[in-house]
């Protein structure tokens, strides 16, 4: 069963505008399915997954693209970097839009030669899981905290109790497993991490380890919606701080995880410079964490973070859903004093607090008050505060005072 993606119509712009289209992406994810669905006739399609189109890519690239002629679907372009070069001399020479699409399961930046191969040339999107609105065939939309926008986003939000959203939580987003859980979640994601690390760590990272390597995955499946310490994190893993942050580079570079990054200004003098990191398959964090029941995940230990982390994949998924970089930030200082989640755009930040609660209080949106002086600066700090939320399991909308409403995560 094929489940409309929201990133459709973006992959059909930039391939009208862009001469090579690149879909990155975690595996398992739909990238193939999606440009599959929508490719049209007459574009060929071959996997760089075969291992002997990827020794002829290799070894001989103007050949390989003689005989896999654009229009094209190129799937893992990671594994053969050798093409690039000479995909650029052919899109240079032919000038036409959409001659190539490339998959990949690394981000953009981490691919070697492709920045530099195709610079100017190519229309980078990527995708992840299914989002919840992709799922209930729901209309995507980049979240917002305008409370106008909330409640035109609640007349098509489906009823979604505690249970729902555990149960959401713990099989996660891939499309194999939401359509079909009569797979097995822990077959599923047992597969997953043998795919991920035979293939992309073993080939792409060399890390000598991977039995290591796995108990720092399960590490930090353990810390997610946690600010990254490196050293605890290496004291833990039993390996060094420059090896954590390597491999934490791997785990992100692969879209496993996002780090996302303190906001700082001058007028914020106490504001710490850790990132904060999110696990983005929360199916895949449970089941590394191993948690076998969402009801006794929901009761357990890490059910506020990775309530938090799914709440936060969510507002991520909007964003690149359509086609845009998550302007997303979050805030702690030297008192402890932390926001879950500020969007920053056009000179306009918004809070969110992200809370496992269906009876907020006031005292969510405290620390809120470490914003007040560009509330109260005017223009002089170049930076406003807009409409702050409480993202939470309350069934309806309620505003808390003129700038900040609770918002139920249905909303999302």
């Amino acid at each position: 069963m094929y489940i409309q993606r929201a990133l459709e119509p973006v992959i059909k712009r930039v391939s009208e505008k862009f001469k090579v289209l690149l879909l990155t992406g975690p595996r398992q994810v739909g990238k193939t399915t999606m440009l599959n669905e929508l490719r049209e006739k007459g574009r060929g399609y071959i996997s760089l997954d075969d291992l002997a189109a990827r020794t002829l890519a290799r070894n001989d690239p103007p050949l390989f693209l003689s005989r896999f002629a654009p229009p094209v679907l190129i799937d893992e372009i990671q594994y053969a970097p050798e093409l690039l070069p000479y995909i650029k001399m052919d899109v240079d020479k032919s000038g036409e839009r959409g001659r190539y699409w490339l998959t990949g399961s690394q981000a953009f930046h981490s691919m070697k030669n492709v920045s530099e191969s195709l610079s100017g040339r190519v229309g980078v999107i990527s995708l992840l899981g299914l989002s919840q609105r992709e799922i209930n065939g729901g209309v995507s939309a980049p979240f917002s905290t305008d409370p106008g926008v909330i409640m035109k986003r609640m007349e098509t939000a489906p009823t979604l109790g505690l249970t729902d959203v555990f149960e959401r939580i713990f099989y996660g987003s891939m499309p194999e497993l939401v359509a079909d859980r009569d797979i097995g979640r822990d077959l599923y994601y047992s597969s997953y991490v043998n795919t991920y690390i035979e293939r992309d760590i073993r080939d792409l990272t060399q890390v000598a380890d991977e039995t290591t390597f796995l108990k720092f995955m399960t590490i930090i499946a353990a810390n997610t919606a946690k600010p990254v310490i490196y050293q605890d994190l290496a004291n833990a893993a039993d390996i060094s701080a420059p090896t954590v942050k390597k491999w934490l580079s791997v785990l992100a570079s692969s879209n496993i995880i996002t780090m996302v990054q303190p906001f700082h200004h001058n007028a914020l003098k106490r504001a710490v410079k850790t990132p904060l990191l999110h696990f983005l398959d929360t199916g895949l964090c449970a089941y590394l964490t191993g948690w076998t029941d969402p009801l006794v995940l929901e009761r357990g230990a890490m059910s506020g973070q990775i309530f938090e982390s799914w709440v936060f994949g969510e507002l991520y998924k909007s964003y690149l859903n359509e086609g845009r970089r998550s302007p997303f930030y979050y805030y702690r200082d030297k008192d402890k004093r932390e926001i879950d989640l500020l969007i920053y755009e056009n000179g306009v930040l918004f809070p969110i607090e992200i809370k496992k609660t269906a009876s907020p209080g006031r005292n969510d949106i405290k620390n809120f008050r470490v914003l007040e002086p560009f509330r109260n600066a005017g223009n002089d700090l170049k930076v406003k505060t807009g409409p702050g939320v409480v993202l939470c399991m309350i069934p309806e909308p309620l505003p808390i005072n003129a700038d900040n409403w609770y918002v139920p995560v249905r909303a999302i």
